[in-house]
């Protein structure tokens, strides 16, 4: 018998009362302006474009009507990412067929294969049992709400999960697992292929089918990350009323469990914070409250390291530490046989080099294992006062793979990378990183350490909340009165006059390998000098909607430059032409209206890649400036130049679309079917504004079906009463694609309109979209 139909009566007690309206409005016993719920009721509010304000109590009460509310919007999104975590891929939707782990697109059977060997729900359990009696109860409260959903609508869920054997309750082990999923997915869950595929030479892997490990050393090249986002905190002396201001502007995927969802959770006298949650977590991660506001960028730090493990002579499943042989662990999984070490799981990658042979072998270890830390913080964040305040919570080290930037309403700007980060200074790192392997593969963003020498693991600093972590004290946090910003590159670059000492370079290194970092350095002085020295919400607004192509100001003067005496002998020297008339025309920047972006797009895609391709290359000296200008003067660059060139314009004749066709008439979102206009550009263009293809690729018949990028937008500044918040959620509230919140802020955002959020109980209930839902445990 299956364990759910078990489950299914037991869970029947839970309902205890049926769905209501409460009374009232403003000031009223169920409304959002009265005093709050009594006990053991949740009330859900919902106000312009289906954003979900829930009122409890007590923080198990809360967490239930954010999971209802949730699931309103996004119950097959969450029913789904159940079957991810319970390892049923291949059972509901063939073993063949891909789906998403975290980050990485794999087939079902090997996401079922990965949970099945990496998430332990004992030791999951285990570390949950360490976290506070409030972040339990938020963990108890969410998975009975969404069970309370699935009981209220049984037989009238929407497609695709309407009906589905796969629609089931969620345990509270399959929370926590989603849980573990979220922490380490960039660490375990990126190299989940080649951790599967790993098995000593001369011995295939019984019972099983090879798994192929399709990694390579450029898939973890730093230079445009999974996950990326802008974030831009000014303080008192650059706003134009003294308070502070902050953009948070994360960019991350449209589909799937990295997608958020508007919310405002208020327990009365403990917690009133709005923002978004992300997935199935039952609180806010990037938001704001009375005194403060916050986002997150992904960061450079790293979450794991890879240890070159020396083997015994004549026993590849015997390695060497201190001299000392040591016998890795063995155990059968679904007929595979998984090994681990001291350090962690064996991995084989063999298109970066890292293969098990006869004399070494290579382990992960991930620092975001059992990081049950982050609910808790972001708890303490939304009760935070002050951006000082919001500086000692990030003691817990609990934030798995952000910077986090913040603002207060008394003008203070924060910028940390206080997320996890094994703890391995520099001395130690040049000690421990000295094989030819270790070497190139830093380049590709990889750590490798010795694994023959104990002295080669992560320290264990005492003043470390998390032995094994980097501690606060050393990493890199600033608060100022000027600006910060971070649009993920190193922390290296959060300010020009800001410098860190004695970081590790596990942290960062100082490199520039995203364009926006460059456009983000360019534009706040720009914001600035057009305000006389300060800014306002509306010009951050103004400023992030420009769209400004970084790439097209660095290199169209010298490709126009060139066009003007292009000799007749050049290749396709017709088509180059064409090009250069409409680029000539184009505004250079990313608006649904300007003509000619698309092309540039195709052309800088492939000649980006040219070698020598610039004429003024980086130089760390002048990281805003470089690299710059076309190395036209070069014949053979030259060629290629012009080469991508003519390509670009075949390939937008190909794929249907005129040279100067408005962007906004080729780049409409892929979520769903409506033909909405969306400004914005491909980070490796420049524009901060991001809208990309996650699957990446040229340009096609269908334009750019755009499913990430610019997600959660928000600004936010304080008057004499407390937080002015203007925010979009581009892609909206639900994953529904027939509900009414599926693209209603898409249409916002085409528009560059910021909807003003409610905030205060009378703002709430007086812009309340229908009743109250009221909901009892």
């Amino acid at each position: 018998m299956d364990r759910r139909s078990i489950l299914l009566p037991l869970l029947l007690p839970l309902v205890l009362a049926a769905c209501a309206t409460a009374p009232g409005g403003p000031g009223g016993p169920g409304g959002p302006g009265g005093s709050g719920s009594s006990g053991g009721v949740a009330q859900i509010s919902r106000t312009a474009h289906g954003v979900a304000h829930v009122v409890a109590p007590d923080a198990e009460t809360l967490a239930y009507g954010i999971a209802y509310a949730h699931a309103q919007d996004n119950v097959c999104q969450t029913a789904e990412s159940l079957v991810t975590v319970r390892g049923e891929r291949a059972r509901h939707f063939g073993a063949a067929a891909q789906g998403l782990l975290g980050l990485r697109v794999l087939p079902n059977a090997q996401i079922d294969a990965f949970v099945a060997a990496f998430f332990d729900d004992a030791r999951i359990a285990a570390a949950h049992a360490g976290t506070s009696a409030e972040v339990k109860a938020l963990s108890r409260g969410y998975v009975a709400g969404y069970n309370r959903y699935l009981q209220d609508h049984a037989g009238r869920l929407p497609a695709p999960c309407g009906g589905q054997a796969w629609v089931q309750p969620m345990t509270l082990a399959e929370y926590h697992r989603a849980t573990e999923l979220s922490a380490v997915q960039i660490g375990l869950g990126l190299f989940a292929d080649a951790l599967l595929g790993a098995s000593p030479p001369g011995r295939a892997t019984s019972g099983t089918a090879p798994v192929e490990v399709t990694l390579a050393a450029g898939d973890f090249a730093p230079s445009e990350r999974p996950l990326a986002s802008n974030a831009w905190a000014f303080g008192r002396d650059t706003t134009a009323d003294g308070r502070g201001l902050l953009l948070g502007n994360p960019h991350f995927p449209w589909r799937g469990s990295n997608r958020f969802w508007q919310l405002h959770a208020t327990i009365p006298g403990s917690l009133d914070v709005m923002g978004v949650a992300i997935g199935n977590s039952a609180g806010v991660v990037i938001g704001f409250n009375q005194d403060i506001a916050w986002t997150h960028t992904v960061s450079t730090g790293k979450r794991f390291t890879v240890h070159e493990l020396t083997l015994v002579a004549g026993d590849p499943t015997s390695y060497l530490v201190d001299g000392k042989p040591e016998q890795m662990i063995s155990r059968v999984v679904q007929g595979r046989t998984l090994w681990s070490t001291r350090y962690g799981p064996v991995m084989v990658a063999p298109r970066m080099g890292l293969a098990w042979t006869a004399t070494h072998a290579y382990a992960l270890q991930d620092a975001n294992i059992g990081n049950t830390r982050a609910t808790g913080q972001w708890l303490a964040f939304g009760r935070a006062r002050s951006v000082e305040e919001l500086r000692a919570a990030l003691a817990e080290l609990g934030t798995p793979w952000v910077n986090t930037i913040a603002a207060d309403r008394h003008g203070q700007a924060l910028y940390a990378d206080a997320s996890v980060v094994p703890d391995v200074d520099a001395a130690q790192l040049a000690r421990c990183s000295t094989s030819e392997m270790a070497r190139r593969l830093a380049n590709a963003g990889l750590i490798v350490l010795d694994g023959s020498r104990s002295d080669c693991n992560w320290r264990r600093d005492a003043a470390s909340r998390v032995p094994g972590l980097t501690p606060l004290a050393r990493l890199p946090v600033a608060v100022r009165t000027d600006w910060v910003q971070n649009s993920n590159d190193s922390f290296v670059y959060t300010h020009p006059a800001l410098r860190f000492d004695g970081i590790s370079p596990l942290v960062g290194t100082a490199r520039v390998d995203s364009a926006r970092t460059r456009s983000s350095l360019i534009e706040i002085p720009m914001l600035l000098a057009r305000g006389n020295g300060k800014v306002t919400a509306e010009g951050v607004q103004r400023q992030l909607f420009d769209n400004r192509n970084l790439l097209a100001h660095e290199v169209l003067p010298d490709l126009l430059a060139g066009c003007a005496r292009l000799p007749d002998s050049t290749a396709d020297a017709g088509a180059v032409r064409e090009g250069c008339t409409v680029l000539a025309g184009w505004d250079r920047a990313n608006h649904n209206e300007s003509r000619g972006a698309h092309l540039f797009r195709e052309f800088w895609r492939a000649a980006q890649a040219v070698p020598q391709v610039w004429r003024q290359p980086f130089d760390v000296r002048r990281p805003v400036q470089t690299p710059t200008g076309l190395n036209l003067a070069d014949a053979a660059v030259a060629a290629k130049v012009w080469g991508a060139l003519a390509q670009a314009v075949k390939a937008v004749k190909a794929a249907g679309f005129a040279l100067d066709a408005p962007l906004g008439t080729v780049q409409r979102p892929g979520i769903v079917d409506e033909a909405i206009p969306l400004h914005g550009g491909e980070p490796f263009e420049g524009v901060l504004n991001m809208m990309s293809v996650r699957a990446g690729g040229p340009l096609g018949p269908q334009g750019y079906r755009i499913d990430y990028g610019t997600s959660y937008v928000q600004v936010v500044g304080w008057d004499a009463r407390g937080p002015r918040a203007t925010a979009l959620l581009t892609y909206g509230q639900s994953s529904d694609p027939k509900s009414p919140h599926a693209a209603d802020q898409l249409r916002l955002y085409a528009r560059k309109q910021w909807p003003l959020l409610p905030f205060h109980p009378d703002e709430v209930a007086a812009q309340r979209v229908g009743p109250v839902l009221e909901l009892k445990r």
